[in-house]
């Protein structure tokens, strides 16, 4: 047993621990080398520095203090020097004062020499700074204690310095973002660990890589170049443990050669034209922890060797598109999965059998399942509530079905849950009260109904999203509730929110988009949602009942206002960068010139769409700064004058002038844009129809100059609208023949993979906008949006057109409308209209035509809509289900006969009179046919029931026959049911 120590030591040990303390502290606290503090001086003195980053960096004071210096503990040498920028690079939607931040942020100008003073210098870091003005000084190949060197993104000139080479202590050498040749990054580093070269714009080379002497590399980044094939010296770095080669141009398949890299922890190949199927190659890597290959093209199943990625962590195989069939069981082996993302594939599976396997072995470990865009079926079940750890799961846009578990309650750690746009039915539950940590939820566009209450979100307290438009639900709570979190999203489009407009909003102070469109509101616009603080990034208040005046627009981005009854001028625009304006279908009055000519946003703005409202005056001629403004809709106003010159200065893709009182000949600065669809039907305009239309809008869709005061003959440049799908000059004074060119029509003559829409890209977050058009089909007015893009039209009526129907426009085999009624036009209908097996409407009346409708048209089996009355036709209406379903008026005018009109037609093409019993100017005849039918069915009949009726032997023996073969077929039954 050990004796205890006298008290007496205890002072002297006291001391010797205060004196180690002093020393201890004395060394962590050395002040920097005076030669390594003059030399960081002069490297100082030649940098630009904007934002005065190196403010501390005064004469006089301890180096190791200054911002970016780490000295060593003991020695006071400079050991590191960490000079990156200390502001992160904002995202591309952030306001240009953050950007300006951050370059400004950005050290520049040259690198002193003066850095060699710092002997014992062991990393350096001057990543993304901006020396784009100097190459990479030499010198740094002499700084020989450098064990880290990070020049990524720094923008240097030239190539790579071969000295480089002699760094030989070097483990860490980042030169990602430097625009470099291949053949200068041959370095020679045995001590080598990580090398990253990414984004610097290296490509295949014929000299394969030089890695004789860097085969100690454990990880190697290639990523964002422009490699078509793996290097295949890579494959001889037999100890590398993470490999980067995503955003390349990767083609063909995955080579099998990875399965030689045994020792690989990671593998990126993300982004990429990879086209094969996943090889068993890449199953066989056991010790293979994060596996990324999203974004590629790969196709076919995936395997059941999966299962042996007994140590996967991290799987990606999204956005392939083209990965279908079910899901292996063998998933149940991958005991150590955290994360899965197989969203945008084709993956046909049952969503319970997929949790089933699942949670054979991973409840514990899993993390984050992203299935989403894939086509599983199904419905989910309770087990879900299992999976613990579960923050992430996001299975929308697929085909599930049935209600949401209520297990899901159970789910502690749930973050982020998505299963927006499936066929999920029932009542949202209430158990989505307990999960404290949501933080986004989205369940739009499924079949939820019943009522929302407020207990639904009592304990959600940190929820930011909240995204359920598209169900059916009601939510009406208290006007003095208040939400328990403050949300930066919610959209509760087609819901039904109270006719009041919701006062829980009033309380939201972080939110930036909101979508109660359709929601059943009928109320004033309240002041003081006008008057919020924090601006919304995009506000959906359409197709409400909401009333009053809106006097200006807090809005940054995106503002939908459409459909309800707002009054008094238009808005004014606050915001400059304020891109969608959309207030369509209300009141609002007044004129244009205060937004079109003082507006801030007119730079930015991409889609301003005011029609059908009560706008008045002529259209102001200041367009020259709407540079970006793509789509612009004044229709259904009461503009007049003429159309500006300015407004052709523009690149604009949709123009609708339309239902307006405008005039005057069509400018031709219009020829400028680059337009998709053209409305200025239903006004005064005149003139001729101009050749530029069809010479300069080559991407013309939808052209209607309707209802116009129009003259002169068609041009004959539209022939050259290769993807025009509906032409409406109806109701103006063309006159002149159609032309034969209209064959060269290719979107109405040929069979395409035509869209449901038509559609712009646009470049704000909303990427697609769906276009609208109101056609003339049948003779009714409709708006057509969601099937826009599969109907195609013709429509010449009410016009002066002379000649003949050219058979030639019976090419266009696309056509669903034809209408060329109200014209002059003379001859023959053409045998080929019968080939146009599409056509639901057909109009050629009040013209000249003559002769017969032949028989080919009986052929167009979805015709709806007929009419030649008021022509010259003559003989017989061929037999067809179509042709005797339309009324008698769709033939009126003629000389024509045979269903569905009242007059026959005899053998020699003698109309008769059914109303008059068929009476005719030659006196009444016997059809003998009719007589020769009554007569042999009366001696037919009575030749066989006769002899029964009148002899009794006849009729025994007749019935005995009957009862012989019902036995024998009895029996013959019988024996075949054996």
């Amino acid at each position: 047993m050990t004796a205890p120590l006298p008290i007496s030591l205890f002072p002297f040990l006291l001391l010797i621990t205060a004196i180690c303390f002093t020393i201890c502290a004395a060394n962590s606290n050395a002040l920097c080398i005076q030669s390594e503090r003059e030399a960081l001086l002069k490297f100082k003195n030649h940098l630009i520095d904007p934002s005065n980053r190196l403010s501390s960096w005064v004469e006089g004071l301890d180096c190791c203090e200054w911002i970016g210096v780490v000295c060593h503990n003991s020695t006071g040498h400079v050991h590191q020097l960490n000079l990156a920028p200390t502001l992160s690079e904002p995202d591309e939607f952030a306001p240009y004062f953050e950007w300006e931040a951050y370059e400004r942020s950005k050290l520049g100008g040259k690198i002193n020499p003066s850095l060699l003073e710092l002997k014992h210098l062991s990393s350096l870091d001057l990543s993304y700074n901006n020396f784009s003005s100097i190459y990479i000084p030499k010198f740094f190949g002499m700084l020989g204690s450098l064990t880290h060197l990070n020049l990524s993104q720094t923008g240097f000139q030239g190539g790579i310095p071969h000295n480089l080479g002699n760094l030989s202590k070097l483990h860490y050498l980042d030169l990602g973002g430097n625009y470099h040749d291949w053949l200068q990054v041959t370095f020679k580093h045995p001590s080598l660990l990580e090398l990253r070269l990414s984004n610097c714009g290296l490509e295949d080379d014929p000299s394969p890589i030089s890695v004789n002497s860097t085969k100690s590399l454990v990880i190697l980044d290639l990523s964002g170049n422009s490699f078509s094939s793996v290097p295949k010296s890579i494959f001889s770095l037999h100890f590398l443990l993470s490999f980067y080669l995503n955003e390349n141009s990767l083609e063909g398949p995955i080579p099998d050669y990875f399965g030689n890299i045994s020792f690989l922890e990671v593998l990126d190949l993300t982004l990429n034209h990879l086209n094969s199927s996943i090889p068993n190659s890449l199953y066989s890597l056991n010790r293979l922890q994060f596996l990324s290959l999203s974004e590629n093209q790969l196709q076919g199943t995936i395997s059941s060797a999966i299962g042996n990625l007994s140590s996967i962590t991290h799987l990606d195989l999204s956005s392939n598109f083209m990965l279908e069939g079910r899901l292996p069981t063998s998933l149940e082996y991958l005991c150590k999965l955290k994360e899965m993302d197989l969203s945008y594939n084709k993956i046909e599976d049952g969503i319970s059998e997929i949790l089933q396997s699942l949670s054979r072995c991973c409840l514990g470990s899993l993390e984050s399942l992203d299935m989403a865009d894939n086509q599983l079926s199904g419905h989910l079940t309770d087990q879900l509530g299992q999976f613990k750890n579960l923050a992430y799961l996001s299975l929308a846009r697929n085909k599930i079905f049935g209600p949401i578990p209520l297990s899901i309650g159970e789910l502690s750690s749930l973050k982020f849950f998505d299963v927006s746009e499936n066929q999920l039915n029932g009542t949202f539950p209430l158990c989505f009260g307990q999960l404290e940590s949501l933080e986004t939820l989205d369940f739009g566009y499924n079949l939820l109904e019943g009522v929302v209450l407020e207990t639904h979100f009592s304990n959600v307290t940190r929820l930011t999203t909240l995204k359920a438009s598209h169900n059916r639900l009601r939510f009406e709570p208290n006007s003095s509730w208040i939400l328990p979190f403050q949300c930066g999203i919610i959209e509760l489009g087609h819901w039904h929110l109270c006719p009041k407009f919701p006062q829980w909003l009033k309380f939201q102070k972080k939110l930036s988009v909101l979508d109660i469109s359709d929601a059943g509101i009928s109320d004033v616009m309240p002041t003081w949602f006008l008057n919020l603080h924090i601006p919304f990034e995009y506000l959906n208040l359409s197709y409400n009942q909401l009333t009053g005046g809106v006097s200006y627009l807090n809005v940054t981005y995106i503002v939908d206002l459409s459909s309800n009854r707002f009054t008094g001028p238009l808005p004014r625009v606050v915001f400059p960068i304020l891109q969608f304006l959309i207030l369509s279908n209300n009141s609002f009055s007044g004129s244009l010139f205060e937004l079109v000519c003082n507006s801030p946003s007119r730079g930015r703005m991409e889609v301003l769409y005011i029609d059908k409202n009560l706008i008045s005056g002529e259209i102001p001629d200041c367009w020259n700064h709407w540079q970006n403004l793509g789509l612009l809709n004044l229709g259904s106003n009461s503009l007049t004058g003429k159309i500006p010159p300015s407004l052709g200065h523009i690149n604009l893709s949709m123009l609708n002038l339309r239902n307006n009182s405008m005039f005057g000949a069509l400018p031709s600065t219009l020829q400028n844009s680059s337009l998709i669809m053209l409305d200025f039907s239903e006004n005064h305009f005149n003139g001729s129809v101009p050749e530029w239309i069809g010479d300069k809008h080559s991407r013309l869709k939808v052209l209607s100059l309707r209802s116009n005061h129009f003259d002169g003959h068609i041009p004959h440049r539209i022939c050259d609208l290769q993807y025009l799908q509906n032409l409406d000059l109806a109701h103006n004074n063309i006159s002149g023949t159609i032309p034969k060119c209209f064959s060269n029509l290719t979107a109405m003559a040929n069979r395409s993979n035509q869209s449901n829409y038509i559609y712009e890209w646009v470049s704000t977050r909303t990427t697609l906008f769906y276009l609208s058009a109101l056609l003339v089909l049948k003779g009714r007015e409709d708006e057509y949006s969601a099937t826009l893009g599969l109907v195609t039209i013709m429509d010449l009526s009410t016009n002066s057109l002379t000649g003949e129907i050219l058979k030639e426009i019976g090419s266009l085999i696309e056509l669903r409308s034809l209408n060329l009624s109200a014209n002059l036009l003379t001859g023959n209908i053409p045998n080929e209209i019968g080939s146009m097996e599409l056509m639901e409407s057909l109009d050629l009346s009040m013209n000249r035509l003559n002769g017969e409708i032949l028989p080919s048209i009986s052929s167009l089996n979805f015709l709806n809509h007929f009419n030649v009355s008021y022509n010259n036709l003559t003989g017989q209406i061929p037999i067809s289900t179509q042709l005797q379903s339309f009324e008698n008026f769709s033939y009126m005018g003629n000389h024509l006969c045979g269903p569905p009109l009242t007059k026959i037609c005899i053998t020699k093409g003698i109309p008769t009179d059914v109303a008059n019993n068929g009476s005719s100017s030659e006196g009444s005849k016997v059809n003998w046919l009719f007589v020769s039918i009554v007569l042999g069915f009366v001696m037919g009949f009575w030749g066989v029931v006769a002899p029964l009726f009148f002899s009794r032997s006849w009729r025994h023996a007749y019935y005995r026959k009957l009862d012989h073969v019902g036995r024998k077929l009895y029996v013959y039954w019988a024996t075949m049911g054996m």
